[in-house]
């Protein structure tokens, strides 16, 4: 099989890796939940190629992605359930019925036309997802409340970012950073009683660490900081320092585990002066 520029080979690809007859033992393993992680961490391979500028990465972290999708599309053929054109289908229909003022007629593109049609369409995608869950023998959705919309599988930084902008919407909110800033403080409290208590609880300190990770979100939401990259930032400039470490003392013939924590500090604070 050779390489190509059309999608159909990647589809064929797929197809053989999970053929039962010859295909490959590791992937013919595979199911959704097993490879959703790589969904995951594949489309963070992109942001941070995006990140870096690195057109050569983000090319082929591009062709990764896309192979989840159509990993993804395959297993559910198998089932039964739908096929890569389906996926394709869906979406090119979903765009263009969300942009009438693009694809429409005459009056649809009007300007005037265009404002306010966002609730309409986005109904009428709620009785069309419903037509089709019944269709499927799938329960009705009962997420209504404002907050429900929001998908659980979203990687928890995100999710918190995205449940506090639901609930801005209704005025649930900070109206200043600085009483954000007020409120990780009294977390940062709750953290140090719960570690002051005589008897720690695990289940305890991970609600106090979740709550105040959930602060720290919100700060950066009201800073119109994005918390992914600004962690990501910091992740990249940690192991940019910890490399200077390790670098300064291998010419001295050492590893950081013949180092003191005061001579690792030191190197550290070092890594983080600017460049004369």
């Amino acid at each position: 099989m050779q390489p190509s520029r059309d999608i159909n080979r990647l589809i064929e690809i797929m197809a053989a890796l999970r053929n039962p007859d010859g295909g490959c033992p590791w992937d013919l393993e595979q199911s959704f939940e097993t490879i959703a992680p790589y969904t995951v961490e594949e489309a963070y391979e992109v942001a941070d190629a995006i990140e870096r500028g690195d057109r050569v990465d983000l090319q082929e972290e591009l062709g990764d992605l896309l192979l989840q999708v159509v990993y993804h599309a395959q297993l559910a053929q198998e089932e039964g359930a739908f096929g890569f054109g389906d996926v394709v289908e869906g979406i090119t229909t979903k765009m263009i019925r969300r942009h009438p003022h693009v694809f429409g007629d005459a009056e649809a593109r009007s300007a005037g036309s265009a404002k306010g049609m966002w609730n309409a369409i986005k109904a009428e995608e709620k009785r069309l997802r419903a037509e089709r869950r019944a269709a499927a023998g799938l329960a009705e959705d009962s997420s209504s409340g404002l907050l429900d919309g929001v998908p659980a599988g979203l990687p928890p930084l995100a999710r918190a970012m995205a449940l506090q902008k639901k609930a801005a919407t209704v005025g649930f909110d900070w109206n200043d950073p600085h009483a954000v800033l007020a409120k990780m403080r009294e977390e940062i409290g709750e953290v140090e009683e719960e570690l002051a208590a005589a008897e720690r609880s695990p289940e305890r300190l991970r609600d106090e660490v979740g709550d105040l990770l959930f602060v720290v979100v919100n700060l950066a939401r009201h800073l119109d900081v994005d918390p992914d990259a600004a962690l990501r930032s910091t992740n990249e400039k940690v192991r940019r320092r910890f490399r200077h470490i390790e670098t300064r003392l291998a010419a001295e013939g050492r590893t950081t585990a013949e180092a003191s924590l005061d001579e690792m500090e030191a190197l550290w604070r070092e890594a983080k002066r600017p460049p004369a």
